[in-house]
């Protein structure tokens, strides 16, 4: 039998009430489990974000995060806290998907006990910084920019070396300084402690 002959008996199928109808119900369902789905999805991607999601694991509860309650973004005279995922996140659907994709690595890392004690964390912290201070370097520190803005800043109660770095890059384009720099390129040991920094530019 000829395509033609198939395709004409399915769209008489299809326009007969009984037919109309099982297409509705088929859409209806599809669209009803699309929003629970999508519904789903989000609401999990949003719970990964969330502080206690991310020190539910001793790797992250008795390192990284001993040493940010210990800095201004956890403990400050206005307030106001940066969780993890302020920093470490992006805020754009597309971008936050990609990273939670290679997030995934770190739980290979838990399962396998790659960092699974201090001593080994400490060991691979310097590997584990510089993916991340590449990762800040590639969207031009877009995670700090979230909350800090030129436009905000009182220079003058800055340190001379921060007061020139600022003014150049709120008098350029707010975004990379002309050297390339972006924020992630000063404020390294900003939340975390530093690994060795034998080899770092500027350090």
């Amino acid at each position: 039998m000829s395509k033609d002959f198939f395709l004409k008996r399915y769209w008489k199928m299809l326009t007969t009430p009984a037919g109309k109808i099982s297409m509705g119900v088929i859409l209806a369902f599809g669209f009803v489990a699309g929003i629970i789905f999508w519904g789903g999805f989000n609401t999990g991607m949003e719970k990964t974000n969330t502080e206690e999601f991310c020190i539910s694991c001793h790797e992250m509860e008795d390192n990284v995060f001993e040493e940010y309650k210990a800095t201004i973004h956890y403990n400050n005279r206005s307030g106001v806290r940066a969780v993890c995922s302020d920093c470490h996140v992006p805020k754009e659907w597309t971008p936050k998907l990609v990273r939670k994709i290679q997030a995934s690595k770190e739980l290979w890392g838990k399962m396998t006990g790659k960092i699974d004690t201090h001593e080994k964390f400490v060991a691979h912290r310097r590997e584990m910084a510089e993916r991340e201070w590449a990762r800040m370097k590639a969207n031009d520190s877009q995670e700090c920019r979230n909350c800090h803005n030129f436009d905000y800043m009182d220079f003058s109660e800055q340190s001379a070396r921060a007061m020139e770095s600022h003014t150049k890059a709120f008098l350029g384009t707010d975004k990379m300084l002309p050297t390339g720099e972006t924020c992630i390129d000063c404020h390294k040991g900003i939340a975390h402690e530093l690994p060795n920094m034998h080899g770092i530019e500027g350090w």
